[in-house]
């Protein structure tokens, strides 16, 4: 393989279970490929119900830069997003971008084994991988 580039299927990237039904399964996908510019993960609903995405915002802390806009992609299966208590049905190939990190945002899956892709940062920061993504790889076992 040239340098500079990772390659992986989605299916090969190991999933990790939180153990509760309130999160979805996360694919570490940020970690695994070595990507350092922004973060990104994929979210695994198994079943139709499950939450696809946790429900949330990316408002930074007090004293904190910028929150982050988030891009979520549904890679398969289907999910119904509520974003500021506004819901948005999103099959298969569906894009909802969040630019504001003040709204709240959920995801159920509407089909069984549903995929979400999220890729994220803060407008005009560097990226910083989070304490966040550390310590659950560390408690999940995916490092």
């Amino acid at each position: 393989m040239t340098a500079g580039v990772a390659t992986a299927h989605l299916d090969d990237v190991p999933t990790l279970p939180f153990g509760t039904d309130a999160e979805p399964d996360w694919k570490p996908l940020r970690h695994h490929l070595g990507v350092g510019a922004f973060g990104v993960n994929a979210w695994v609903a198994p079943k139709e119900g499950d939450p696809a995405v946790e429900r949330h915002d990316e408002a930074p802390a007090e004293g904190d830069g910028p929150g982050h806009e988030e891009l979520y992609v549904v890679m398969r299966g289907a999910a119904r997003f509520t974003v500021d208590g506004q819901d948005i049905d999103a099959p298969a190939g569906t894009l909802v971008f969040v630019s504001d990190p003040a709204l709240r945002r959920e995801a159920t899956a509407t089909a069984d084994d549903t995929v979400v892709l999220a890729i994220g940062a803060a407008r005009g920061v560097v990226f910083e991988p989070s304490d966040w993504e550390e310590g659950w790889l560390r408690r999940l076992g995916g490092t």
